[in-house]
């Protein structure tokens, strides 16, 4: 990545955590001076001078800018990592009021019967994750859970595994022996396995196949599979749930291979 790509890049996530171009771009331009004038910032950052002021003010108001009333003023940004915990800050709020402000409205009764059987689909690592994480604190038996990519076993994911109750059952499968010995190390309590699904491997696959990303089974009731795209990691995912549920039987099925012959819900 060059100088001006990083740039751009820094001015979009500011844009996607609230900024204004403008405001992003003059924030950006004062991060690489040790203060500046709003001629010098200007000139860096092709925001019209007028335009200059208008986002200080902004950018002062939400405390990530400092003013120096001299003549010329002069303007600094506050330190990265004073404005870095003041945009963490200020985004967390947002997400706690938009969760507040959307439980407290009214849900709309529907006249029609929910279908018995449902499969969902969803996308994005993020979104996937926490649904993950999420069915895996709502577990209430038992857990089983199938690796099929070595990305997929995040820092938040470990904690979230280690954190299940000492009363649920809590069984890993991983595609590979190395992958095996990471989550032993990272989840102890876990009882681990090789998983005996080799259509997992994709070893007839091409390299470009996309292959299984996550499997997870929830109290024998609840499933997530997710699918990962080889180049780009872009994942998607199916969610169903219902002990009746036609994904979730054949769930049950495939990965009873990799758990113990007592535990085979065929027994």
């Amino acid at each position: 990545m060059t100088k001006d790509e990083g740039l751009e890049e820094a001015v979009e996530v500011l844009q996607q955590l609230g900024l204004k171009e403008y405001e992003a771009r003059c924030f950006v331009g004062l991060s690489r001076l040790h203060a500046g004038t709003a001629k010098q910032l200007s000139e860096m950052t092709e925001v019209p001078r007028t335009r200059v002021y208008d986002a200080i003010r902004v950018l002062e108001a939400q405390g990530l800018v400092e003013i120096q009333h001299s003549s010329p003023q002069q303007f600094r940004a506050v330190p990265l990592d004073e404005a870095t915990e003041t945009l963490r800050d200020q985004y967390e709020e947002r997400v706690e009021r938009l969760h507040d402000t959307l439980d407290a409205v009214e849900v709309v009764e529907q006249d029609d019967e929910t279908p018995v059987q449902q499969i969902w689909a969803m996308s994005g690592r993020d979104a996937i994750e926490n649904r993950t994480d999420q069915l895996i604190k709502d577990a209430s038996n038992e857990i089983v859970l199938v690796v099929g990519d070595e990305s997929l076993l995040t820092d938040d994911l470990v904690a979230t595994l280690n954190d299940v109750g000492n009363g649920i059952d809590l069984l890993i499968g991983a595609l590979t022996e190395s992958l095996q010995d990471q989550i032993q190390i990272a989840v102890p309590d876990a009882t681990t396995f090789i998983s005996g699904l080799e259509w997992l491997h994709g070893e007839d696959g091409t390299a470009d196949e996309t292959a299984i990303g996550r499997l997870l089974l929830v109290d024998r009731s609840t499933i997530l599979v997710s699918s990962l795209v080889p180049d780009t990691k872009d994942e998607r995912a199916i969610f169903g749930e219902g002990f009746g549920n036609g994904l979730v039987i054949i769930a049950r099925r495939l990965m009873a291979q990799g758990l113990l012959t007592a535990r085979d819900p065929k027994q």
